[in-house]
C-alpha cells in the first residue's frame, strides 16, 4: 500500500528548476531554537528544518572548521599529532589567560605537541590553541581564516564565511546551520581516528582540569559530540551527534536564550528524531523511478538513482509524503547513457527532506526529421504559452 500511495504521488515531473523560499512549517515538532537543522546519516533525510540557511555568527562552532583543517593536514600528511607550535604573545594575549575567555592556559612562549592543541581546542574550547595552530599553520589568523573557508567550498558548505580560527567576535564570521550539518557529517565520517576527541570528557593542561562543554555528553543518551558556542547577538548554540539504536543523526541549533534552554531543547530534539520515525524504501538501486521526454529524441530518457532510496517518515503522520521529479527541460538528444540529467526531491510535509541525482540508463539517439520538427513546434509553443 505505502509503495502504491508514492507511486500516485511521485511523478508529477518538473521540467524547470525554480528556487523556493524557506519553507512555511506546520512542523510535527516545536522548538525554541532561532535556527535548527536535523539530518539522518544515514539515508540524509531532513528530519527538522527551520531558517537552515540564516547566516549568523559562529561563535565557538567556527572551532569545528578549524579542527578540519588541522585533520585534512595530518591525513595528507603535512602535520603529525607530534609536531609543535610556538605560543606568541598575540596568541596569548588574545585568547589566553590575558584574554578572559575560553583557553586552555597556555603559557607565553612555550611550545605544544599537537596533540595537546587538538584536545585543548575540542574539550576546553580553548581561544589560544586555535590561535597557536593558525599561526603556526598559515602565519597569520587572517591567513588561516582563508584557508578555512576555501576548505569549506572544497567540502560542501555552501555559504559559510570565516573570519579567524577561534569564532572570537569578527564581522566577516557568518555560518549556517545547514553548513554546520555538513560540516559535522563530513568531520565524523572523514576523520573518525580524530572524531572521538569529540566525546572526550575532560582535558588536563598546565595543571588545569576543564571539563567538555557539551551538555549532553554527561546526560548518556548516545551522543558523542560536537560542540557548543555563545554570542552576545545570536545566542546559545550547538552541533551535536547522536548514537543510538543503530542510528546516527546530527543537529545544529541556534538562537537559544540560556545554556539551559540549549541543553533541553537540543536533548528533546535528538530523542524525537530518533523515536518519532521509521525507515521506508522508496526505490531498489536499478529500479526505474521516470520517464522523461527527450527534445529530438528517439524515445525516452528512464532515469533511475545509483544506490536504494530509503528515507525516514514520521510515525504519526507517515501520509505527509510527497515527491517530484525536478529537471532542466528540455532535454536534448543525444543523451548518453549515465548523464545525470534530474533530481528526486522528496518532502515531508512543507520540509525538502531528501535529494537524489538520476541518471539516464540508456542512450537516447537522434529521432527521425519528422520527430525533431514536432519538438521544436512544441518547443516553439511552450515559448509562446
Amino acid at each position: 500500500m505505502f509503495r502504491l500511495v508514492l507511486a500516485r504521488l511521485l511523478f508529477a515531473l518538473v521540467p524547470l528548476v525554480c528556487a523556493a523560499g524557506a519553507p512555511v512549517h506546520a512542523q510535527l515538532f516545536e522548538t525554541r531554537a532561532q535556527q535548527a537543522y536535523l539530518v539522518d546519516a544515514d539515508t540524509g533525510t531532513v528530519l527538522f528544518a527551520k531558517n537552515e540557511n540564516d547566516l549568523v555568527p559562529p561563535a565557538s562552532l567556527a572551532k569545528l572548521m578549524t579542527m578540519e583543517v588541522v585533520f585534512n593536514a595530518i591525513k595528507t600528511g603535512r602535520l603529525t599529532l607530534e609536531d609543535t607550535f610556538q605560543v606568541s604573545e598575540n596568541a596569548w594575549r588574545t585568547g589566553g589567560a590575558a584574554s578572559r575567555t575560553s583557553t586552555m592556559f597556555a603559557e607565553l612562549k612555550s611550545s605544544i605537541p599537537l596533540v595537546d592543541l587538538i584536545q585543548g581546542v575540542i574539550v576546553q574550547s580553548a581561544n589560544d590553541g586555535c590561535i597557536i595552530i593558525a599561526e603556526g599553520m598559515a602565519g597569520s589568523e587572517d591567513n588561516f581564516a582563508r584557508l578555512m573557508t576555501e576548505r569549506a567550498r572544497d567540502i560542501g558548505l555552501t555559504r559559510s564565511v570565516f573570519g579567524n580560527s577561534s569564532g572570537l567576535p569578527h564581522p566577516d564570521s557568518k555560518v549556517s546551520m545547514k553548513d554546520l550539518v555538513t560540516l559535522a557529517r563530513h568531520v565524523q565520517t572523514t576523520y573518525p581516528e580524530f572524531y572521538r576527541y569529540y566525546s572526550q570528557r575532560d582535558f588536563t593542561w598546565n595543571n588545569i582540569l576543564q571539563r567538555n562543554r557539551n551538555p549532553l555528553l554527561g546526560l548518556d543518551i548516545g551522543v558523542d559530540g560536537l560542540k557548543t558556542g555563545y554570542t552576545e547577538e545570536s545566542g546559545y548554540a550547538i552541533v551535536a551527534s547522536i548514537n543510538r539504536e543503530g542510528r546516527r543523526l546530527f543537529l545544529a541549533m541556534g538562537g537559544m536564550s540560556s545554556e539551559r534552554e540549549r541543553a533541553e531543547e537540543s536533548r528533546k530534539m535528538l530523542e524525537w528524531g530518533i523515536r518519532a520515525f521509521e525507515r521506508k524504501s522508496l526505490f531498489a538501486k536499478d529500479e526505474t523511478i521516470g520517464e522523461l521526454s527527450v527534445y529530438g529524441g528517439a524515445g525516452q530518457a528512464i532515469v533511475k538513482a545509483r544506490d536504494n532510496i530509503d528515507i525516514f517518515l514520521p510515525i504519526t503522520n507517515p501520509d505527509r509524503l510527497s515527491a517530484r521529479i525536478t529537471y532542466r527541460w528540455p532535454l536534448r538528444a543525444p543523451l548518453d547513457a549515465g548523464t545525470q540529467v534530474g533530481v528526486l526531491k522528496v518532502y515531508i510535509g512543507d520540509t525538502l527532506s531528501q535529494e537524489t541525482p538520476l541518471y539516464v540508463t540508456e542512450t537516447v539517439d537522434k529521432g527521425p526529421l519528422h520527430t525533431q520538427a514536432l519538438d521544436a513546434l512544441l518547443e516553439l509553443a511552450q515559448f509562446w504559452l
